[in-house]
């Protein structure tokens, strides 16, 4: 009888602690669910006035934010002036180069953070030609075209529109881009959607259609310092490519025509390493750019949004993952700042306090027929997609 009751006992207590572990999940479960909840419902989207261009047009400003990261969009070029993330201890801060003004905007910009179009990158000559008729660019770069013209898509005010839906929320941009401006043929209507995930992901989705026969290459030209401290170079960076091979350019940076292997050259960056480490090699391509201005021609070009670089900065932790369906991706390391620009919050921007990961086509794609191809017909669309990822570790 006494061996009965301890069984019984026993039995009783291993029941009651698995019936109180089986409500401790279900609560740990709906505790989780509720909290992913609250996090999927962590949406903030504010407007407000930013500011007037000297024509008398309202320029706003949009601020995304999902709790953890906020970004400020402006509508003059489409400008991401502020991006604000963590670093490992939990410290937001903002990590891309911009001014604290529209006037600084107006004035004297670098394309700090703006939407580039018609053309991102370089048109050799500022010319040419489609179906036999050739047409003449705005020389803007020496005898080039450069990123859309004097007046590009970073330099217009865009008509925003909010959105949110179960996967994210943003601002879409549109724009009207006249035939014949710039010197480009075709009636162009550019939408920009700027969406941010839960993960930290800003995407930039571009889609354009045209009236005329015309070519299109757009991109985002935000410069990142991972640091967050804008007086620091960005040197100390670690940068991996996705690209065997890259486009060596001329005096003038335009593409020679050639893919030529990453191997056995500073514009090696399949294994991540930091910026500093070959930016000033004695090496033809380096000096032509001052740096690292050049496109590489990005692997797996078939599988369309895939993992295409990254960019770490050990100090704070800071990663930043780049996606894109593009074939390339032209890295700038702020080679042309020299200190005259005022910098966010006082100081000025010296050479290389800047990195830049630009998906686009390659440079200069209209003349060379054996790039891929920037052709936008009527009643066709363009459509391409970019992610920044941001994570620490």
């Amino acid at each position: 009888m006494k061996k009965l009751n301890i069984n019984f006992y026993a039995f009783l207590f291993i029941a009651l602690g698995l019936l109180s572990f089986s409500c401790k999940s279900d609560k740990s479960g709906d505790e989780s669910q509720e909290k992913d909840s609250v996090v999927m419902k962590t949406i903030k989207i504010e407007k407000k006035l930013y500011g007037t261009t000297p024509d008398g047009k309202t320029v706003d400003q949009y601020t995304l934010g999902n709790g953890s990261m906020e970004v400020d969009i402006i509508t003059y070029g489409g400008i991401i002036t502020s991006l604000r993330i963590p670093d490992k201890q939990g410290n937001v801060q903002d990590v891309v180069l911009g001014f604290d003004s529209l006037s600084e905007y107006i004035a004297n910009n670098p394309y700090f953070g703006a939407l580039i179009g018609r053309y991102g990158n370089r048109i050799a000559n500022a010319t040419f030609k489609l179906d036999g008729v050739d047409y003449k660019l705005v020389a803007n770069n020496g005898p080039n075209h450069l990123h859309g013209g004097t007046k590009g898509f970073d330099k217009v005010v865009w008509t925003a529109s909010e959105f949110e839906n179960e996967d994210a929320f943003g601002i879409k941009l549109t724009y009207l881009s006249a035939d014949g401006e710039e010197g480009y043929p075709g009636n162009l209507e550019v939408t920009v959607t700027y969406s941010l995930l839960q993960d930290n992901t800003l995407e930039v989705l571009y889609e354009a259609v045209t009236d005329k026969k015309t070519v299109v290459n757009l991109t985002q030209h935000t410069y990142f310092n991972l640091s967050a401290d804008f007086s620091k170079p960005i040197l100390d960076h670690e940068v991996s490519i996705n690209a065997d091979l890259y486009l060596p350019v001329d005096e003038t940076l335009i593409p020679l025509g050639e893919l030529a292997s990453v191997e056995g050259t500073p514009f090696d960056f399949r294994a991540s390493k930091k910026i500093g480490n070959e930016i000033d090699a004695d090496n033809e391509q380096i000096k032509r750019g001052l740096g690292y201005d050049h496109c590489w021609v990005l692997n797996e070009q078939d599988q369309g949004m895939r993992s295409v670089a990254t960019a770490y900065h050990a100090g704070s932790g800071r990663q930043l993952e780049v996606l894109s369906d593009e074939p390339g991706v032209q890295f700038y390391t702020g080679n042309f700042l020299d200190g005259t620009l005022t910098a966010k919050g006082g100081g000025t921007y010296a050479q290389r306090t800047g990195f830049c990961l630009e998906t686009q086509h390659y440079p200069d794609s209209p003349n060379q027929e054996q790039f891929p191809s920037v052709v936008l017909e009527p009643g066709d669309k363009y459509s391409t997609k970019t992610a920044f990822k941001f994570t620490t570790k």
